[in-house]
């Protein structure tokens, strides 16, 4: 198990703590440490970093808590449009869908996808057929709603009458899941799945499914998922971004992903990430009020975290 990792993140823009009782809290966290030993058990009995992502994902789509699968935000007219993608770092072998509404587990789709070589990405019905003909869990459109997010679409037709939508926390508007690993081969991967953001024109696409955005995977280099406003990590190419400083200026993690985020920050755009370098080390930065992040310590520690405090949730 050398240099085997594992982080992964469930959307910045954290709720505020009084915005849940302590036992939806536990909950979440719950589903936090559930993900990533979903991916370790993987890992450790030497699977591949692809298998890993999907199966950290897999947990967090089925989890009302994240902005993904069940709990994903509603569109402008109340339906669920989701995109994901995936990405395996030995061959930059892909698979994305977006917008697509029947989908149970998007995150599976896009690896079923990436393993078929051609398409890389799949829009609408399209990628929905896909994933039917490929005999993966379907569901009705319904399937993804939760009275939360009913209430997050609420208020934010409120804020859009009355002209108060830009100040939306991170939370109401946005949030994202994702996972990057780093297998015993030494191989990369990295997935992000979404609902997109609350109130979203219809037929928006963020960053999410977009290679070198929302989703880099690159073997010797690194593994990034990020989650925050996705038309400017589309602009600023995050995932790449990253992967290029470590490459062509010799950065380490820290400092690439230190560069990009404090360039985001500077435009006051909301962002985090997870990420995985060439060797195994983890960072989670972000710069909003909270993150939901998880990562495996190498003596098999599982730690979890919404805002500042880290807690330590057991053995993987």
């Amino acid at each position: 198990m050398t240099n085997i990792a594992l982080a992964i993140h469930g959307g910045c823009g954290t709720l505020p703590k009084a915005e849940m009782t302590d036992a939806e809290w536990a909950q979440a966290r719950a589903d936090l440490a559930a993900s990533l030993r979903a991916g370790w058990v993987i890992l450790a009995r030497g699977g591949t970093a692809v298998d890993a992502v999907e199966a950290a994902v897999r947990v967090m789509e089925d989890s009302p808590h994240f902005n993904a699968g069940h709990g994903a935000a509603f569109n402008a007219d109340g339906e669920h449009e989701l995109d994901v993608s995936i990405m395996d770092g030995a061959t930059l072998a892909a698979g994305a869908l977006c917008g697509v509404k029947r989908v149970k587990n998007p995150v599976s789709a896009a690896k079923a996808l990436m393993r078929r070589g051609d398409p890389l990405l799949l829009a609408g019905t399209a990628g929905d057929a896909f994933a039917e003909h490929e005999g993966l869990d379907m569901v009705e459109n319904e399937y993804f709603s939760t009275e939360r997010r009913r209430k997050n679409l609420s208020s934010m037709k409120i804020r859009e009458l009355v002209g108060t939508a830009s100040e939306a926390s991170e939370a109401e508007k946005h949030g994202t899941v994702g996972a990057v690993a780093r297998d015993v081969q030494g191989h990369l991967a990295a997935a992000t799945s979404t609902g997109g953001y609350t109130n979203k024109p219809v037929g928006r696409v963020g960053d999410s499914p977009i290679i070198g955005a929302g989703t880099y995977a690159r073997d010797g280099r690194c593994a990034v998922s990020g989650t925050g406003k996705g038309e400017y990590f589309i602009r600023y190419c995050v995932g790449h971004e990253i992967a290029s400083l470590i490459a062509y200026k010799g950065l380490s993690l820290k400092q690439a992903t230190d560069t990009v985020l404090a360039e985001l920050t500077a435009h006051k755009i909301g962002a985090g990430l997870v990420a995985i370098d060439a060797d195994g080390a983890i960072v989670a930065p972000y710069n909003s009020e909270g993150m939901y992040r998880g990562w495996v310590t190498p003596d098999g520690l599982v730690h979890v975290a919404t805002h500042g405090d880290v807690e330590m949730a057991g053995q993987a």
